[in-house]
């Protein structure tokens, strides 16, 4: 089975649960570390997948390796070839396919509950869930591309996850571990502190929500990650 490709853009959004649940079902995959200058390639074929992560930078701004992965993703998605995006990686998604990405009315950091919109698209990758408590990161935000389906929204951000048949884009975060979510709360303290917003946590809150609501998150990405490895070509 060809691996799947994941796509680094800063060393602490790695792939998370997301390698973990590929372990568990032996589906190799090759970490591309954006952030250490590592090539975009020119071609998917060599990939039975593409999952895009997170990263501090816009899509809109003028770095070299963006340009190539909306390339690459556009490819991908041309040649039936599933990809898969968390918060910047759905954004790289929605502005590869035709969509815009601009600043959220407010920023989102922290729990937040999002609703699965009654679709049977929706239903297809969320079966019985409908609504669960995500995690968030994010300023801006991403209107959905033609053809697509909007499948999740949040009271702060109406456009949380769309699909294009076997392709999933999200902008929250659902590869969510505990490390990384310490991480975040460490690296991000100032971004929160200047960030006034009804859906900007403290760190203090994001890390005692986390016992109770990380498990279940858990169990939402495994759900969502089964069903996307169902697009994956096993030759």
């Amino acid at each position: 089975m060809k691996p799947v490709a994941i796509f680094r853009h800063t060393e602490t959004e790695g792939p998370g649960t997301l390698a973990d649940f590929l372990d568990r079902h032996r589906i190799p995959y090759s970490l591309i570390r954006i952030d250490a200058g590592e090539p975009v390639p020119d071609d998917p074929a060599a990939f039975s997948g593409l999952a895009f992560m997170g990263g501090p930078m816009s899509v809109n701004d003028d770095l070299p390796w963006i340009p190539r992965s909306l390339r690459l993703i556009r490819h991908a998605v041309d040649h039936d070839i599933p990809v898969l995006g968390h918060c910047l990686g759905g954004q790289l998604m929605a502005k590869a396919l035709g969509g815009t990405v601009g600043r959220n009315p407010v920023k989102e950091i922290g729990w937040g509950t999002v609703q699965v919109l009654d679709r049977p698209e929706a239903r297809t990758w969320f079966g019985d869930i409908r609504e669960f408590e995500s995690f968030h990161w994010h300023g801006e935000t991403f209107s959905i591309p033609e053809g697509a389906v909007r499948i999740l929204e949040s009271h702060y951000c109406a456009n949380q996850a769309f699909i294009l048949d076997k392709h999933l884009a999200m902008q929250c975060h659902v590869e969510m571990t505990e490390a990384m979510i310490r991480t975040w709360c460490d690296n991000g303290a100032a971004e929160i502190a200047q960030s006034p917003s009804p859906a900007v946590q403290a760190p203090e809150t994001i890390l005692a929500r986390m016992p109770q609501r990380l498990p279940q998150l858990n169990q939402v990405a495994d759900r969502l990650y089964r069903r996307w490895i169902e697009g994956l070509a096993r030759a």
